[in-house]
């Protein structure tokens, strides 16, 4: 059974120098996902996002001063599938080849996403200007009807 939701989850980017983001020590409630050697998204449950931001901010600011922390949720829209055939589904959005857990970064419904894989489920981040589009292009490919209904993401314990 295959299940399309809104994903409401929590993003934080961390800007440092590679080094300094080599040794950050992640928040074990939040996901740390590499989109550059100087950049860092670190994806939790929204209720954590905040201390998430804090405690990163703190430990990055000891390995790099000019290290830059925001809270970016409200740039990101996302959807996730989750099921037996999420990987499946994934490939009717994307020609994108989902590694076997973690990110990829690519075109998901003809627009930049970041990808996340795991076990039974895919999660897929846009820029929230193209949040309707994503979630219109998913919802079609892979026969939902009506509203996505909205679900809190949290970082996998598998």
């Amino acid at each position: 059974m295959r299940e399309l939701a809104r994903a409401l989850v929590g993003v934080v980017t961390a800007s440092a120098e590679a080094g300094a983001l080599d040794l950050l020590l992640v928040p074990g409630r939040a996901l740390a996902c590499r989109v550059a050697d100087d950049e860092l998204l670190l994806l939790s449950a929204p209720p954590v996002t905040d201390e998430v931001a804090r405690e990163v901010a703190t430990r990055l600011a000891a390995l790099d001063p000019d290290a830059l922390v925001i809270d970016t949720t409200d740039g990101w829209a996302a959807i996730s599938m989750v099921g037996d055939d999420a990987r499946a589904s994934f490939g009717l959005l994307s020609r994108l080849e989902l590694p076997d857990a973690g990110l990829l970064q690519g075109e998901v419904a003809h627009v930049p996403a970041k990808v996340v894989a795991g076990d039974g489920r895919v999660l897929i981040l846009v820029p929230s200007i193209w949040e309707a589009h994503l979630h219109d292009r998913a919802a079609k490919a892979l026969g939902h009807t009506g509203p996505l209904e909205a679900r809190p993401w949290a970082v996998s314990t598998s």
